[in-house]
């Protein structure tokens, strides 16, 4: 009953704030008849609107940012005293991102694993110990986080946004002040500000062909629509069958976004609409063979630069254990998105000191994953059936008694085939989430301004999983599919289904999660002379339920001679409700000092916490034993500067974290054992910069260094080894964090050539990843590796626009992970390892009209 309130109450303020605005805006209008007589007043615009309307005005320092402060209009980046790094949609380009998650490599600390694909991407911030999803990354759409919780079980949130020519500028933070604002995120906010119209009609439409037959059509169109009233249309579509083709359309769909803006004397509003329905390929490790610790090669008959074990042969598959009474199932759905948003901006000046400013967003619809998922290691189709052990995936049938032919086309399955299987999972995630920021700022004397807000978040969640599903099939490019029987005693035994199903579903579940965030915050910026200083505080409470399906193994056809049915996980009708309410409070204090008109150093201290999610922490727990928050301080000081020839954003900071839960998991992505809990101590630089010593040539660097390592756990973390089905434990205290590079670093130099009917920009960016690990155990190396992209960009006349880039021109064969269900060590006999890594030479061609 509560939640069903504060929904109302959140969409009546929701409401109001565009009625109120509205009215009050509808003042400032004049007459359509008066319009054509007198030239109207200009429209009263905050600084980083002016900046939208003429982007080149503000450069680096001097560039307005509204993301982490509660500021009117925002604030300068000299007078941010937290690490932001800023990209217009010029720069956004640039940077070659394969993936909304992939352009976060702009920002020093922050590893966005984007070898999985376009969606379904690990997001890594340095000295924040993840390993998977991203549970400390937010993405806002004009300051309005996408969900109530950062990710998900096969959900996170860059997975439901796409980038497209209807982006104006993304502001990127780490820490700092997030821990206060909006959803109070400790790690990383990327807010994604869209374009809107403006007083000269305008726009742009662009076609692209990539080297992977990329197809894809972009456009935008900006425009008044009376006196101070804007609106703006646009999006894109794409079909592509991605450089490890599967056979299908790797990516395919589009997204149209629409604004509706209005300007006036006192203040601004912004509604928008977006419509996202993609579908894309969640890319699957692949087999390599390890010889050291940063020596890895291609497995024989895999190229790891353009290879998946996607095909049409195991495509399309019946799930029968899934819940309700089975689902058919593609895989050409892959990880996408089917989602609709509809949000609003509102602003305005009370006079007085008074300021107003109300944030909303309602966003609903399907996050469904369908995608291969690594079991152990491949063997020969005899070792797996008769000689590998049962408790490292093997079969130990009796000798010489199986048949094994293909599902599709039949014909007997050589016995020394390379074989492995794998887990074909179906997730069907429906999502709704409304969110709303209420702040109200008051002037208190001359340089001192209090703003007191209110954020308010409903959400739920309705799952459906199918888990476990292991496939036996070919371990090759295109995989196939094989049914196997065998004869023991006279009687035929089927270990596969018709399909090479080895069960019909380990983990087979319904989940329905409600919850609703409250918080209140209070923050108070001071400016006295050349100092500014800012404190904030939050408390917070989540209030959240689960309910889970019980599940019983079945046979569920009661033959006891069809072994891939005899266990199946199965719904029994009772249900585990978990509730969980839970406060916590928030602060930060931030202390920037201006040196100079273009030099300035900060200090800055948080404390923040993350809550726990529906399906990491909540589900299936008692509800007075579910997972402890997890807690951070942070202290960080930093120093910005900017000349003609040199520009350099510099941070360090030393970050602490406990109440981590370390959770071991089987083959099936199934919890076993009793979960522990451990801590992390960090410390690192982050280095933004540029060099251009002559006024064509332009050097930029991203760098980061990080020393991270594990604490507070002094025991031995117990552990079954997937490869070697060995049972053992590991000690993690001192070992560094899993899957972040202590060193990363970007160097991109351009160089402008100037003609008479326009300009070319060429650009390279070398980009070197340093020792990665791949679990908290801190035994499988994943390496290093060095990639160069580059791209060459012709401005002809006005209009026109040619634009030539491309990634991994080298084909550099670099991992970012292994198997993440195996912890330890994952290279088994001859070496043989299950990774990803990344994809091979990609080259994208667009042509863009612009207007």
């Amino acid at each position: 009953m509560k939640t069903k309130q504060l929904t109302r109450l959140t969409l009546s303020a929701a409401i109001a704030a565009v009625l109120f605005c509205g009215a009050a805006m509808a003042q400032d209008a004049a007459p359509a008849q008066d319009a054509q007589k007198t030239q109207p007043p200009p429209a009263k615009r905050t600084p980083a609107q002016q900046q939208q309307a003429n982007p080149e005005s503000a450069k680096n320092l001097e560039q307005v940012v509204v993301t982490g402060n509660t500021a009117t209009g925002g604030l300068k980046k000299i007078d941010t005293s937290y690490s932001v790094v800023t990209a217009t949609s010029e720069q956004i380009k640039m940077a070659n991102p394969k993936s909304t998650a992939d352009l976060l490599k702009i920002s020093p600390g922050l590893w966005p694993e984007s070898t999985g694909g376009q969606t379904g991407a690990n997001i890594e911030i340095a000295g924040f110990p993840g390993g998977g999803d991203a549970p400390f990354n937010t993405v806002q759409l004009m300051g309005s986080p996408l969900y109530g919780m950062p990710s998900l079980s096969f959900f996170e949130q860059t997975s439901m946004f796409r980038l497209d020519d209807t982006i104006d500028r993304v502001e990127i933070v780490q820490g700092g002040p997030s821990v206060v604002f909006a959803d109070g995120q400790i790690g990383a906010t990327e807010n994604y500000m869209l374009k809107t119209g403006t007083d000269k009609p305008s726009g742009s439409i662009g076609v692209t062909y990539g080297n992977e037959n990329l197809r894809r059509v972009d456009g935008f169109l900006g425009f008044p629509i009376a006196n101070n009233w804007y609106g703006s249309i646009g999006g894109f579509y794409r079909d592509s069958d991605g450089v490890r083709d599967p056979q299908f359309a790797a990516d395919k769909g589009g997204q149209f976004t629409a604004t509706l803006s209005h300007d006036s004397d006192n203040g601004t509003m912004t509604l928008y609409g977006r419509y996202l329905n993609d579908r894309n390929q969640f890319i699957t490790p692949i087999p390599l063979i390890q010889s050291g610790t940063d020596d890895f090669h291609p497995y024989p008959g895999f190229d790891p630069l353009k290879d998946t074990y996607y095909g049409k042969e195991i495509q399309h598959v019946h799930l029968a254990g899934y819940p309700g009474g089975g689902t058919d199932a593609n895989l050409a759905n892959g990880r996408g998105a089917k989602m609709g948003f509809f949000g609003g901006n509102f602003d305005y000046d009370l006079g007085d000191g008074w300021n107003l400013s109300d944030k909303f967003l309602f966003d609903g619809g399907d996050m469904n994953t369908n995608a291969l998922f690594s079991g152990t290691n491949p063997a020969s189709l005899y070792d797996e059936l008769y000689t590998v052990p049962k408790d490292q995936g093997g079969f130990e049938l009796p000798a010489g008694s199986a048949t094994a032919t293909y599902v599709k086309g039949g014909g007997a399955v050589d016995p020394n085939q390379s074989v492995i299987h794998q887990g074909w999972w179906f997730i069907h995630k429906h999502l709704k989430n409304v969110n709303n920021d209420f702040r109200l700022s008051k002037e208190i004397f001359d340089g001192n301004t209090l703003t007191a807000g209110i954020y308010l978040a409903h959400y739920t969640e309705d799952d459906k999983w199918a888990l476990g599903n292991q496939m036996l099939m070919t371990n090759t490019p295109h995989a196939r599919p094989i049914q196997v029987s065998y004869v023991d005693g006279g009687q035929t035994y089927y270990l596969t289904d018709g399909q090479g199903l080895l069960d019909n579903g380990t983990f087979n579940i319904t989940n329905h999660g409600t919850a609703t965030n409250k918080a209140f915050y209070l923050s108070d910026i001071w400016r006295v002379g050349p100092w500014l200083f800012d404190l904030s505080g939050r408390i917070e409470n989540q209030n959240a339920s689960t309910t889970v399906c019980n599940t019983s193994n079945v046979d569920t056809d009661g033959n006891p001679y069809t072994l891939y049915n005899n266990a199946v996980s199965t719904c029994n009708g009772t249900f585990t409700h978990t509730k969980y309410d839970k406060s916590h409070p928030s602060w930060t204090f931030g202390v920037n000092y201006e040196l100079a008109d273009n030099m300035s150093v900060y200090v800055r201290v948080n404390k923040g916490a993350h809550f726990p999610d529906f399906d990491n922490g909540i589900r299936g727990q008692p509800s007075d034993n579910t997972a402890p928050m997890q807690r951070v301080f942070n202290f960080e000081g930093g120093f910005k500067y900017q000349s003609q020839y040199l520009y350099a954003d510099i941070s360090a900071y030393h970050k602490q974290f406990d109440g981590l839960l370390f959770q071991p998991t089987d083959g099936a992505g199934t919890p076993v054992g009793s979960p522990r809990l451990y801590g992390s101590d960090s410390k690192g630089i982050n280095l933004t910069g540029a060099v251009t010593p002559t006024e064509n040539l332009r050097i930029q660097v991203v760098a980061n260094y990080l020393d991270g390592h594990y604490s507070h756990n002094e025991s031995c973390l117990p552990y079954t080894n997937l490869v070697t089905g060995e049972t053992a434990c590991a000690s993690i205290n001192g070992v560094r964090l899993q899957r972040q590079p202590r060193f990363r670093y970007m160097l991109t130099p351009s160089y402008k050539f100037p003609f008479s009917w326009g300009d070319i920009l060429a650009f390279v960016t070398y980009t070197h990843v340093g020792p990665h690990t791949q679990d908290q155990s801190g035994l499988q190396q994943l390496g290093t590796y060095n990639t160069w992209d580059f791209g060459v960009v012709a401005d002809v006349l006005d209009s026109w626009e040619l634009r030539l880039q491309g990634t991994n021109m080298t084909n550099e064969l670099g991992l970012t992970e292994s198997n993440s269900r195996i912890f330890g060590t994952a290279a088994g006999t001859n070496g043989v390892i299950l990774a990803r890594p990344l994809e091979g030479r990609e080259v994208n061609f667009q042509v863009k009209y612009k207007f």
